[in-house]
């Protein structure tokens, strides 16, 4: 075997034990042997090199039994520290965990309109050199920073090349960042990156199949194959808001007319709403909102929604049944496990649920229905942010050799 090859496999093996030891510590050699398949003497040599490399741990389980106790490795907590953060398209969150995922240090602030893409960025920017010191007084090395972005990203490129409703065109972030912080950069779409949360630290943690969905100002989808992420040829896989649902309906964002999102997401919502109320005058809602729509928010339509306002509850399931359909279609063509449905839909859940189920399942071919689950993501703000941590700890646990 070639030396080259030999790398290979060793990367291979070194990520099959990372990972396991993720999913399944504390474990003993001999039970890594057993879920991985790998020989005592490989997993031997890899082990002591994590150990030097200071990503695993070892620890001596005292028992009762007789015989040698038994020694258990797991992943380090203090192996790295991992920065994740997610420009939203009025807010920008920065997280900082340790190599297990566990939250150090966290921020979530507000943008406005009148912000520059230069000035949300060297915000951004600022929070991330804020975590980077808190990691440096934790003695944590930092492994990366993932970032989830609102639009089409070229994840090998490490570029976003459009984000409708940030109206930013061709950003360099991979170039950018590695340049400021000398780190590595995982740039992704940033619903890709909340279904990698969710396979993670979610509800679809451990589902090898499984789509995302999520919605806060447009409709992001996120497709997980066989454990991974599917991110097509150029990485701008997933943009399923933009499947046009309606070629006479509203104009999108993205300046197509009658893309998906805009028949489900928080401004179709809020669109329809307006519309009835100014054609009935719903006092309820004109005195909520002060008579200025702008006043008006999705959280607020849920609310009366809920309190069984009729023209919100109308709004709602006519979502709830647009979301089905397209849902059904997606469905049919990936043959998913599970489907998650994350984002402001969150909110409306009890509203929502039983509508998409039911309109789901009736749009379904038959054999795909088998097993399939719909759930909606526990995490609310959070699922990005996290599966920006996620994507940097993914490619340390699956393919990175520490050299």
């Amino acid at each position: 075997m070639f030396t080259g090859d030999q790398e290979k496999v060793r990367k291979v093996n070194r990520s099959l034990i990372l990972n396991t030891l993720r999913l399944h510590a504390p474990v003993s050699r001999a039970q890594v042997a057993n879920i991985t398949g790998l020989t005592r003497g490989t997993i031997s040599n890899i082990v002591t090199s994590l150990i030097e490399d200071g990503l695993v741990f070892e620890d001596q389980l005292q028992d009762s039994k007789i015989g040698r106790p038994s020694i258990l490795l797991g992943l380090r907590p203090d192996g790295g520290a991992v920065v994740g953060v997610e420009i939203g398209v009025d807010f920008i969150s920065v997280l900082l965990t340790n190599f297990v995922a566990e939250t150090l240090w966290e921020i979530r602030v507000k943008t406005s309109v009148s912000q520059t893409q230069t000035e949300i960025i060297g915000q951004a920017e600022t929070y991330i050199e804020q975590a980077l010191a808190i990691a440096k007084e934790h003695t944590l090395r930092p492994l990366g920073i993932g970032v989830g972005l609102p639009g089409l990203v070229n994840v090998r490129q490490g570029m976003l090349i459009m984000a409708p409703n940030l109206h930013w065109k061709n950003v360099p972030f991979r170039l950018m960042w590695n340049q400021r912080f000398h780190l590595p950069i995982y740039i992704d779409n940033e619903a890709n990156l909340s279904a990698l949360g969710e396979y993670y630290f979610g509800v679809a943690r451990n589902t090898d199949n499984f789509i995302y969905l999520s919605s806060d100002i447009g409709l992001g989808g996120g497709v997980v194959i066989d454990g991974r992420l599917f991110r097509g040829a150029n990485g701008y896989g997933g943009e399923i808001g933009h499947i046009q649902r309606d070629p006479q309906g509203e104009q999108c964002a993205c300046g197509r007319v009658g893309c998906w999102e805009t028949l489900v997401g928080p401004r179709a919502v809020l669109r329809r709403v307006k519309k009835e109320v100014l054609a009935q005058q719903d006092v309820q809602l004109l005195e909520a909102c002060s008579g200025d729509f702008g006043n008006l928010t999705f959280d607020m339509i849920v609310r009366f929604a809920l309190d069984g306002n009729s023209i919100c509850r109308q709004a709602m399931e006519e979502v709830a049944v647009n979301l089905g359909v397209g849902i059904a279609d997606l469905v049919n063509i990936f043959n998913p496990q599970l489907v998650v449905i994350g984002g402001a839909f969150i909110a409306g859940k009890d509203i929502l649920y039983s509508i998409i189920e039911k309109t789901i399942f009736s749009n379904v071919l038959q054999p795909s229905v088998e097993n399939l689950q719909i759930r909606f993501s526990e995490r609310t703000t959070e699922a990005c942010v996290l599966g920006a941590v996620a994507v940097v700890l993914d490619d340390i646990l699956r393919e990175m050799v520490i050299s």
